[in-house]
């Protein structure tokens, strides 16, 4: 009898090594929220930093403590070739005999998209907070996703993100969407200019209703709302917000023209500057009302009104400068001396001037050029880690390269036949 306890328990020992030696290998995050399988402890651990920094930032925006309840498996997967069409991100959210699950399936591939990484990562905890106070959902049930431009919002808003391209979406906008307008676009459906500029009025939206009365503490307890939303996603944005419930289309003008209006605080590119200098340059000729460079000007005496254009123009020049890209700032300078030489009537060596500062552009352009060119190279085949700035590209040239599934219906199956007899 002994030794059958004794044979029991040995049998039990290893049972129990063999089942830990089947787990497979996790990391989770030091809020205990995160759960990572897969991939290597290095990968595992920056999803972990990644998810734990989304969520820190998002509570930041919201000034609200950490209370998740339902933990995320994040489940990371390499990328397989012979399965092209397994999506980058999948978020699944089910509910079980333990409880509600919510995981996230992270394809893991050769060039990763950290931003799109980042973006499903809110939109799990995004999640967790809509149904936290719903922890039996009836199997079947249709979840209410957080609204896209709450995703692109937070994102924008987060901390040292540059929001330089979202402001020049805006400033350089042909015609600015009303709010119903905007709440009304489908961003899939956008090509990649309209995307910015929706990403960009995203993070108005984000931060014309945080900065709102008592905004913060609304914006927590819509998102707690949303499972229950209706189907007109204006007239529950002005039931929540008092900063909507009055003329909501002039607050959002207000806020749009705002953002825009933060251009005139940052620098601009080199070539963004050369673009702005030229346009400063064209100045109207008063007699005619066609454009004139400084060049006209120099060939004769300018008249009272000519002489008045180029004091504005010297103005403009002058504010241009403290915009301009730091290597054209010269260049701008001389250009706003020069005219202010010509609104006085001195007209001297000013022909050789503007010659000289022509060669010097074209100089720069080159130059800057060349410097353009050796970053990219350097980037393409020096760096261990790229900017991101060509994964687009990348995304597209690798997805050119892939082999075209065939289909399997009939006809199909049919004419592939055919076409390998003919080759045969």
């Amino acid at each position: 009898m002994k030794m059958k306890r004794r044979v029991i328990f040995t049998l039990s020992i290893f049972a129990c090594q063999s089942l830990h030696a089947a787990l497979p290998a996790r990391t989770v995050s030091p809020s205990q929220q995160f759960v990572i399988y897969g991939a290597s402890a290095a990968l595992r651990g920056a999803v972990s930093e990644l998810a734990e920094q989304t969520k820190s930032n998002l509570l930041a925006l919201l000034r609200q403590p950490d209370r998740w309840k339902t933990p995320i498996v994040i489940n990371l997967q390499p990328e397989q070739a012979n399965l092209p069409e397994i999506p980058p991100a999948e978020l699944r959210f089910s509910q079980t005999g333990f409880g509600v699950k919510l995981q996230l399936d992270l394809t893991i591939a050769q060039n990763l998209d950290a931003s799109l990484m980042e973006r499903e990562l809110l939109r799990a905890v995004l999640l967790e907070m809509i149904y936290r106070k719903q922890p039996d959902i009836a199997p079947g049930t249709v979840l209410v996703q957080p609204p896209d431009w709450l995703l692109d919002g937070v994102l924008a808003l987060t901390p040292g993100r540059d929001r330089g391209p979202l402001v020049e979406a805006l400033s350089t906008s042909d015609k600015a969407l009303s709010l119903k307008e905007f709440l009304q676009q489908r961003p899939a459906l956008l090509d990649s200019g309209g995307r910015t500029l929706y990403r960009a009025y995203s993070s108005v939206l984000v931060q014309l209703l945080a900065e709102g009365m008592d905004g913060r503490a609304r914006l927590s307890r819509y998102i707690d709302k949303l499972s229950n939303a209706s189907n007109d996603p204006l007239a529950d944005l002005k039931a929540q917000f008092p900063v909507l419930a009055g003329d909501a289309e002039k607050a959002w003008r207000l806020s749009v023209t705002r953002l825009s209006a933060a251009e005139s605080y940052q620098l601009l590119t080199l070539a963004e500057s050369e673009r702005r200098l030229d346009e400063v340059l064209r100045v109207k000729a008063p007699e005619t009302g066609k454009s004139a460079d400084l060049s006209d000007f120099a060939r004769q005496k300018p008249s009272v009104a000519e002489k008045a254009a180029l004091s504005q123009l010297s103005k403009a020049l002058l504010l241009f400068g403290g915009q301009a890209n730091p290597v054209l700032r010269p260049v701008a300078r001389e250009y706003q001396q020069i005219a202010t030489l010509l609104a006085r009537g001195k007209r001297g060596g000013v022909a050789k001037r503007l010659a000289r500062l022509q060669i010097t552009r074209e100089k720069l352009r080159a130059r800057m050029s060349d410097i353009d060119d050796y970053m990219n190279w350097f980037e393409a085949t020096q760096m261990e880690s790229g900017s991101g700035n060509f994964t687009d590209y990348i995304k597209a040239a690798d997805q050119s390269q892939l082999p075209t599934p065939r289909r399997r219906d009939p006809l199909s199956i049919y004419l592939d036949s055919l076409a390998d007899q003919f080759e045969d």
